[in-house]
């Protein structure tokens, strides 16, 4: 009796919790809303100063690109759940939309592709790796996804290297601002305590 109990503890310490809870989606709406700003604020602040200073090499604006991808990695990783990614970027994306910025309501195309790709790489994972290594496949997914997307959207008059420059750079600023970044971060969080009532939280205890 004691082995079955022990192998059914067990079970539920490996098994992640997939279903939502109220507590969720109210921290990916807070999430959501840190993120639209920080969005906003790249958008309308550090790009117009990042496009300036690359009037001479576009492409470059790309090392920037993964500051509109912190919402879906840093979702994944907090509530650990299917659905998460997408939901955070795309949320953060909406809100990023009504705050106002001059990339208009593409925004939200872009916050849907951007999400999806982070979600396949915890997909891929079934949801029960959140270190390092994922976060940072998870990012370089999304910018790679926001370069393709954004060639395709913006950029379809630069010559095909410039293109693959700039698909290149938003890959790496994805891995490293989206991937490791958020990583660090919702590590801080976990020490602090605040996220105990989700499941990064118990994972961190």
């Amino acid at each position: 009796m004691t082995q079955v109990q022990t192998n059914t503890s067990r079970t539920r310490k490996t098994t992640p919790q997939k279903s939502w809870r109220v507590v969720d989606i109210v921290v990916v709406a807070v999430l959501a809303a840190v993120c639209a700003v920080v969005f906003w604020a790249w958008a309308n602040l550090l790009y117009p100063v990042a496009t300036t200073a690359a009037v001479a090499y576009p492409p470059a604006t790309g090392l920037i690109g993964g500051g509109w991808l912190i919402a879906g990695t840093l979702g994944a990783l907090i509530i650990r759940k299917p659905g998460a990614a997408i939901f955070c970027e795309l949320l953060a994306a909406v809100l990023e939309g009504f705050l106002g910025t001059h990339f208009g309501w593409t925004v939200i195309i872009s916050g849907l592709i951007q999400g999806a790709a982070v979600e396949i790489v915890f997909l891929l994972t079934r949801y029960r790796k959140f270190g390092l290594a994922v976060a940072t496949a998870g990012g370089a997914l999304a910018g790679l996804f926001m370069g393709v997307s954004e060639n395709i959207m913006y950029n379809f008059e630069w010559a095909l290297d410039q293109q693959v420059v700039y698909a290149s750079l938003t890959t790496l600023s994805g891995a490293v601002i989206a991937g490791v970044l958020m990583w660090l971060v919702t590590r801080a969080l976990q020490k602090t305590g605040v996220l105990n009532g989700l499941v990064s939280g118990a994972a961190r205890r």
